[in-house]
């Protein structure tokens, strides 16, 4: 028996008790937020985690154009 027909065995099987029970769809249905959240939840902790080398390079970025921003205002504000 081929791989392929045994995931495609267990995916029938899986969506035969989805549509049958209600509970198990509300199961599946909470599994699949769960897992979703996970995921959310590690993407933002790879793209906002200081110890990231890239995050890091970002959060200077945006400082260092922040500070030049604000030195050319304040020199603005003392040459009048």
């Amino acid at each position: 028996m081929e791989y392929y027909y045994l995931c495609l065995f267990a995916f029938i099987l899986i969506g035969y008790f989805i549509v049958t029970d209600s509970s198990v769809a509300k199961g599946f249905y909470l599994v699949t937020k769960i897992i979703e959240s996970k995921y959310q939840l590690a993407k933002w902790w790879l793209l906002h985690n200081p110890a990231n080398p890239v995050v890091k390079y970002m959060i200077w970025r945006r400082s260092m154009n922040l500070a030049k921003k604000l030195q050319r205002e304040f020199d603005a504000r003392n040459k009048e």
